[in-house]
């Protein structure tokens, strides 16, 4: 071992031998940190990059948003596909944080136990999703997922679902006052096959429409659980996405 280095073990015991010196070493190191993480960010206009496509949810996805939270689907299914290689090949382009800009909470996840569900959206049909959701083993007979079927026979409550977007405006969620206007007629619309869908799609581009749990005499939280599924990662064209580092 060298002179220097035994210089430097002995100067590091001592450090470790006295409490005061290494709270207040600890305490500078930690803020030096913070300062150098933290500072910069004052001088961003915005730390999420802006991309076209991503809108505020639905009345309808919301509710099923808000099932998906209730449920626990997010302790076995994440909603991040991270930059790897293997990652990407097997879910689709990863996840860009502007996705979730509107999720609060947002639903990265930190285990899985299924698979990631980020670019779930068309991916698979309706009857796919209510089949799986109602009995998953016969859909993949090597899953440990419990059932869902009683979400089939509950009918989905929405007394005020102006309210709810009313909530989530005032933490930045940019609904408009013709989006809170409208955000009862839109619910029942988006799941309805007979409706006039011409505004909704205005107000809420790309939006999955139709009846989704095979039973348009009825709104129910299948309805919205498939609804929001149905939407997931479908929002950025990334045949036409080009990182904002790209671009400088």
């Amino acid at each position: 071992m060298s002179n220097l280095t035994q210089n430097i073990l002995k100067k590091h015991s001592k450090l470790e031998r006295n409490a005061s010196l290494l709270l207040v070493c600890s305490l500078l190191a930690v803020l030096v940190g913070g300062i150098v993480e933290i500072v910069p960010l004052f001088y961003l206009e915005n730390t999420i990059e802006e991309v076209d496509g991503v809108r505020p949810y639905t009345p309808l996805e919301l509710a099923g948003r808000n099932i998906y939270v209730r449920e626990g689907c997010y302790v076995c299914h994440s909603q991040m596909i991270r930059p790897f290689r293997d990652e990407v090949e097997r879910y689709g382009p990863y996840s860009l944080a502007a996705e979730s800009m509107y999720d609060h909470p947002f639903q990265w996840g930190s285990k899985r136990t299924g698979p990631d569900l980020a670019r779930v959206g068309a991916r698979y049909s309706n009857e796919w999703h209510v089949q799986h959701l109602i009995n998953p083993q016969e859909v993949v007979p090597e899953s440990i997922m419990p059932k869902y079927g009683f979400l089939a026979r509950a009918d989905l409550r929405f007394d005020n679902p102006e309210a709810h977007l009313i909530a989530n405006r005032r933490v930045a969620v940019p609904y408009t006052d013709e989006m809170l206007e409208n955000a009862q007629a839109d619910l029942v619309a988006q799941a309805d096959p007979d409706a006039d869908w011409s505004g909704l799609e205005e107000r809420y581009p790309k939006a999955v429409l139709g009846d989704f749990d095979g039973d348009p005499s009825r709104l129910t939280e299948m309805d919205a659980l498939v609804a929001y599924l149905q939407m997931l990662g479908t929002l950025v064209d990334f045949s036409t996405y080009e990182p904002e580092l790209n671009e400088r």
